[in-house]
């Protein structure tokens, strides 16, 4: 996995979702907005789905920790999308299904996916988000190769560019669930935070 794509899942923080409506804003990219009802969409379908395989020997995050990797995946499919489009790289339906076909040839099948998925923390209903933002990071990686970036400094770049766009659209973040750092592109516990509830796995 691409080291801006690994972001997601750092800066782990005690944060709790609270019941204020599914359209609640918890956190904005521009014009584009992450509701509670999307991040514990994620979260419950993730549970749901590690319920139907054998998880013995995978290390899964749960709790807050889960919670926090999901806001972060949204947010940063967000500013991929945005730095995709900002420098001319686009990804199409058919990438993605061949993608996702690619996958499912090296797990050995399509029942093999739902176990793969668990173990990867991804919601089946997210694998097209999922794969659109690698794709998204694996044309940025190409389109600042082919202008002369080296495959060493090919991450340090991206991460740059999305930063520069994630300062450009001014993403916002809740308070109460952190700080966003734009360097890293990932949300930040606020200093002094004390830990807080395990939010509930049930709608």
């Amino acid at each position: 996995m691409k080291k801006i794509i690994a972001l997601i899942g750092t800066g782990l923080v005690a944060i709790t979702l609270t019941a204020c409506g599914s359209a609640a804003i918890e956190a904005s990219v521009g014009s584009d907005k992450v509701t509670v009802s999307d991040v514990t969409t994620s979260v419950n379908n993730i549970l749901a789905e590690r319920k139907k395989v054998d998880t013995t020997g995978m290390n899964l995050p749960t709790g807050d920790a889960l919670t926090l990797n999901e806001l972060n995946f949204h947010l940063i499919a967000y500013l991929l999308a945005d730095t995709a489009a900002q420098n001319g790289v686009s990804v199409t339906p058919a990438d993605i299904a061949a993608r996702r076909a690619s996958i499912v040839s090296q797990v050995g099948s399509e029942a093999g996916m739902p176990k793969s998925l668990v173990g990867a923390n991804i919601a089946s209903a997210d694998l097209p988000m999922y794969l659109k933002t690698i794709l998204y990071d694996e044309g940025l990686a190409k389109k600042v190769q082919a202008q002369g970036v080296t495959a060493a400094q090919t991450q340090a770049t991206l991460e740059k560019l999305v930063s520069i766009v994630s300062t450009k659209l001014k993403v916002k973040v809740d308070p109460k669930y952190g700080n966003w750092d734009a360097t890293r592109s990932v949300v930040t516990p606020p200093t002094g935070s004390a830990p807080a509830p395990t939010p509930s796995a049930s709608k």
